[in-house]
Order: C-alpha cells, then sequence, then structure tokens
C-alpha cells in the first residue's frame, strides 16, 4: 500500500478526513492512477498513521476517508543523528537513503579538512533540496512516521556545538581500538536518548579535527579491523544501532 505524508493540520480526525495537496496528489492521480475507493497509508510526520480511502479528486487536491487510526512503533526508541562528512560525486545520495531506511532522525551534511568537494551557499542549497526529497522517498519506502531532517550544511566547528546538545557522540575512527569498549559505549544509550555519529569523508578525519572531538568528550570507537568507506561507516554503526535498539521487540 502507498504512504504519504501530510501536515497536522490536514487531518480532520473529528470528521475522518484528510485534505491533501501539492505534488503528492499528481503523483497519486496521473501517475500511480490510483482510483476512487483504493487505500493509502497516511502519516503526520510525527507518530500518527491512518489508513484511509480516496474519496474523490479536485484539479490539485484529494480528499480522503480515515478508515483506521493506528498505533505503530516504526521508529527507533533513541534519535540517531549522523554527522557524515561530505563525500564526492553522488554518493551523499545513497548514504542519505539508507540511513533513513535503518532508522536515523537527522542527517547533517559536514564539510571537513580532507573533503574533496567544497560547496558554496547556493550549490549547497540546492543540494540539500534534493537531499530532502531523497530523504522523504525513503522515508515512505520504508515505513517511517517521519521525514528525516537533512540539515544544511555545516562546517566541523559549527557540527561538533550542534552535537554537544546530544547525549552523547560517537566518532567511528580507523586508528581507534578496542572493540569491548566501543560495544560498552552502544549499550548505554537506552530509549528516549540522543546519539550523534560523526563519519568522516573519503580521506578520513584530521587529527586536529579528532583532537577536537575528543576535547568536547565525544568517544572514538572502532568498527573493527577492517577499513571502510565513507559510504559504509555510517551504514554499518546505524545497522549495529538499529539491531541493538530493536532487540527487545
Amino acid at each position: 500500500m502507498q504512504r504519504f505524508f501530510v501536515n497536522s493540520y490536514q487531518i480532520d480526525e473529528q470528521n475522518r478526513i484528510i485534505e491533501m495537496t501539492g505534488s503528492d496528489v499528481n503523483h497519486m492521480k496521473n501517475v500511480l492512477r490510483m482510483k476512487i475507493g483504493e487505500e493509502v497509508w497516511i502519516s503526520d510526520g510525527k507518530s500518527e498513521e491512518y489508513r484511509c480511502s480516496i474519496a474523490s479528486y479536485g484539479e490539485a487536491e484529494a480528499t480522503l476517508v480515515i478508515e483506521e487510526k493506528c498505533e505503530t512503533e516504526y521508529e527507533l526508541p533513541a534519535k540517531l543523528y549522523l554527522f557524515q562528512g561530505l563525500p564526492k560525486g553522488d554518493k551523499m545520495e545513497l548514504i542519505i537513503q539508507k540511513a533513513v531506511e535503518l532508522g536515523a532522525y537527522e542527517i547533517v551534511p559536514v564539510e571537513m579538512k580532507r573533503c574533496v568537494v567544497k560547496l558554496d551557499e547556493k550549490k549547497a542549497g540546492k543540494k540539500v533540496q534534493r537531499w530532502q526529497q531523497i530523504a522523504e522517498s525513503a522515508a515512505k519506502q520504508s515505513k517511517r512516521l517521519i521525514i528525516p531532517q537533512i540539515h544544511e550544511v555545516m562546517s566541523y566547528k559549527e557540527a561538533i556545538k550542534y552535537a554537544k546538545e546530544l547525549d552523547i557522540v560517537m566518532l567511528p575512527y580507523e586508528l581507534a581500538k578496542g572493540m569491548s569498549e566501543t560495544r560498552e559505549l552502544i549499550q548505554t544509550i537506552k530509549a528516549g536518548m540522543s546519539a550523534g555519529i560523526f563519519i568522516g569523508p573519503e580521506g578520513g578525519f584530521d587529527e586536529a579535527e579528532i583532537e577536537l572531538a575528543v576535547q568536547n568528550d565525544f568517544q572514538p570507537i572502532t568498527l573493527g579491523k577492517r577499513i571502510l568507506r565513507t559510504e559504509t561507516a555510517g551504514m554499518t554503526i546505524l545497522s549495529v544501532l538499529m539491531f541493538y535498539l530493536e532487540r527487545n521487540d
């Protein structure tokens, strides 16, 4: 069943109606060619999910009838923030898609010293807009109740300052040692907490960046004995955290 997102003000629970507008209506009507009476899942982008049927189409809107309001637990019990060093080419698109599938709450693109890619403000704005569209598509496909936010591109120092508000921050780093220490650190993440993950670009972290992170009480961790590509490292730690956080389900 297809999934779409709406704003809370578009949902009228009392009259069991949802009024859809925007590009999703065109996609539903002219691309998917969904007919009156067909069912869809609707999320308010926060915590509520509704099974609906299509009642009617207008020129640029669709009216849906709420058939059932559902209680779901698709989201992870802890909020995971991925701070991704800007990679080359289109790798960021893949990283965002998979991070959303794996449960990331927010993704922050970060300019680091060894990043090959340098974006001016105009280019960065267009990239973030494109990345947000990818996040929305991945959220629909993977049954997320929210659309994870793709933050504006930050400098490394800005990202450090932003991440200091989180409960715990980890840096997978090829020179870090101690798998048992990494395991113990992951096990401190509990429901309701926020956890940040910093991933370096293709060239890895600069030593000064690691020093700054440690000064701010961030924790270098190891992901094993092998060197992982930047597009693999984030997926790896997110997979581990997803499995750990959902272990009791």
